[in-house]
């Protein structure tokens, strides 16, 4: 006689064994029809799931977060078995739920193309409303083999055929298709109503480049048509804001096969780039940082001491030279921990902050480059505090403190924080991670942060805060993060004099706010839409003539408006002032300073705002304080 307790604390009890979808109908109809599936004792199951015992349960719909994401795991399938349908002999291997949608892989002989897509979309709508059942079959592992076999499925039998012997297969069927997996599932696939494919790319079997190319066909999935169509809108609004259109528009930077991975930074992205790292280093050394600068080839053996090259190699560059075997440093860390040990430090000189624009470089698979967003060379505002255990709290709630003021200078004011916990690779005892993960959860609940945990994703050699900004359009970006580690100062040998004169190894603190310069600087692209505020803009004004007339009082207002520190420029082309105030324009130029007679004659300017607002005409100092104002405001909204 199962008692089961519902998320508001109320309890219902059942005379025999019941299913999710049993215990949703005696709720009441609206929550039957609405079920998409069950979290028994926090674990998801189908609405088929027979309750036995007293157990806690939530009944799952569109509305949850757990809801959508079935919806995605099933739309996946969806998609597979009307691929299979429309093109006979295509296999299909995986399909898992990623950001915002889903994807799966399809062996096949052929590319598919648009039109594929569309034919595709249509069945699998016509499938959906078909309303058919979907059903959650077990096979042992010799059955499930030989099924998937007959069926000429041969990816799903090497996927199979590596589980353990004794393990249980699920295999969800809907109508006569059916697919392994763990599920849970929809009921039935009339719960399916909002969905869109977005495009086909190419794909190595299990990401190795050494097996087969597959078709990748990615999609998207939402509880309702309302949600769709909001995400579909983004969507476009981001393929406007495309970072790597903005750049080759405005001649900020390009990226080239001969350098994958690599930034050749234009004139005007520079002038963004110097910007943001003036500012941070001045944030930096106003708040107790001391910047360094570390190598960037360095021996195999510090890796291998501070656990980088057993946890890390495979993303590492390697070189070797006199028989010794190097690494491209792909983080700073272990660097900085060399900068800490010269010179036995006593306790009065922690909390120690070193800082550093560190050039790193990775070798990320050359699928997964983009733009700036995913590179190989990249440079981290990077800093760790070498600290005592007492220290902890205070300087993880001043860097946050730091973090939040860093994120409204550049016109973020939504912060998401997640905690991420101990990994299964790691270094260090359970007893260390305890600590660490308990030392930062303190911080977030003593500043009252409202924070979300991610279990098992933190770093290998300590658990983080991560903090993520939500952009213009709603999208979210993982950038700052500080991490606690109690194992890497020791295992470089680091120490400290106690105040009692024992000798201590130092806690260490891993802390980033921008992350890294290049992927933040192509956040702030697609924020702006390359619309950068003054403070970043390349070129803040430009100052146009009418008729050659004016041409030496241009070049009067540039050098004025350059000896106070403005990035301007002056346009004498021989050009009508339209087409000038139209290019400018298109350069997202933040002010056009036009120069007729008139303004020569009372020597002032009339300004033409970003956007075509008529600003009227001013003085050279009204101006000037008119720039001022809005370059110290940086980009903040108040």
């Amino acid at each position: 006689m199962p008692l089961i307790t519902l998320p508001d604390g109320s309890q219902r009890s059942f005379d025999q064994a019941v299913s999710v979808a049993d215990v949703a109908m005696d709720i009441g109809p609206g929550l039957a029809k609405a079920a998409l599936a069950g979290k028994v004792d926090g674990e998801m199951v189908d609405t088929s799931y027979l309750i036995e015992d007293d157990v806690e349960l939530a009944i799952i719909t569109e509305r949850d977060e757990d809801g959508v994401e079935v919806i995605r795991h099933s739309t996946a399938h969806l998609l597979a078995m009307a691929t299979q349908e429309l093109f006979p002999g295509v296999q299909v291997t995986i399909g898992p739920v990623i950001e915002d949608g889903f994807y799966y892989d399809f062996a096949s002989g052929v590319a598919f193309s648009p039109e594929d897509l569309e034919k595709i979309e249509k069945r699998m709508a016509e499938i959906a409303k078909d309303d058919l059942p979907v059903e959650r079959l077990v096979m042992n592992r010799d059955l499930a083999v030989k099924t998937f076999r007959e069926m000429g499925e041969h990816y799903k039998v090497q996927i199979i055929e590596e589980l353990p012997e004794d393990e249980e297969i699920s295999i969800y069927k809907q109508g006569p298709w059916m697919d392994l997996c763990r599920g849970p599932h929809v009921p039935s696939t009339g719960k399916l109503k909002a969905f869109k494919l977005t495009k086909v790319a190419g794909a190595y079997w299990r990401g190795d480049s050494n097996n087969e190319m597959l078709q990748r066909v990615y999609g998207t999935a939402w509880g309702n048509k309302k949600d769709l169509k909001a995400y579909l809108h983004r969507m476009e609004e981001a393929a406007k804001r495309d970072h790597r259109k903005i750049g080759k528009k405005l001649g900020l930077f390009h990226l080239q096969e001969e350098a994958p991975g690599m930034v050749f930074w234009h004139p005007r992205g520079w002038s963004i780039y110097t910007e943001v790292e003036e500012y941070m280093r001045k944030v930096q050394r106003d708040n107790g940082y001391q910047e360094i600068k570390t190598p960037q080839v360095v021996d195999r053996t510090l890796w291998e001491k501070s656990g980088h090259w057993d946890k890390f190699k495979e993303n590492m560059f390697t070189v070797e030279s006199e028989s010794r075997d190097y690494a491209v440093k792909p983080m700073n860390c272990p660097c900085h921990v060399q900068v800490y040990n010269q010179g036995l430090k006593s306790y009065r000189d922690l909390p120690l902050r070193l800082a550093e624009f560190g050039s790193c470089h990775r070798n990320e698979a050359s699928g997964t480059l983009q733009g700036l967003m995913r590179v190989r060379g990249f440079v981290q505002d990077d800093a760790h505090i070498f600290c005592a255990e007492s220290q902890i709290q205070d300087e993880v709630s001043t860097f946050i403190d730091l973090l939040f003021e860093v994120y409204k200078d550049f016109g973020f004011e939504e912060i998401l924080i997640k905690l991420s916990t101990r990994p299964e690779q790691r270094v260090g005892s359970d007893e260390i991670w305890d600590k660490a993960e308990q030392a930062l959860e303190l911080a977030l609940n003593n500043k009252g942060l409202a924070w979300d945990l991610l279990p098992g994703e933190g770093a290998f050699y300590g658990p983080k805060i991560e903090f993520s900004l939500k952009d213009c359009i709603g999208r979210v970006w993982q950038c700052g993060t500080i991490q606690v580690d109690f194992s890497m100062p020791g295992r470089l040998e680091a120490q400290y004099v106690a105040e009692d004169g024992s000798r201590q190894v130092p806690v260490m603190l891993h802390r980033a706010i921008l992350g890294s310069f290049e992927r933040f600087i192509g956040i702030l692209i697609e924020n702006y839409e390359g619309a950068m505020p003054a403070w970043l803009s390349p070129v803040q004004a430009v100052i146009a003539n009418i008729t050659d007339n004016q041409a030496s009082y241009v070049q009067k207002v540039e050098e004025f408006l350059q000896n106070q520190g403005f990035r301007v420029e002056s346009d004498l082309r021989n050009e009508k002032i339209g087409f000038k105030i139209r290019e400018h324009t298109i350069q997202k130029i933040p002010y056009l300073l036009v120069i007729g007679d008139k303004e020569v004659e009372s020597e002032s300017v009339a300004v033409r705002a970003r956007g075509g607002e008529d600003l009227g005409v001013m003085s050279l100092e009204d101006f000037s304080r008119l720039l001022s104002t809005e370059v110290a405001r940086r980009g903040r909204v108040s």
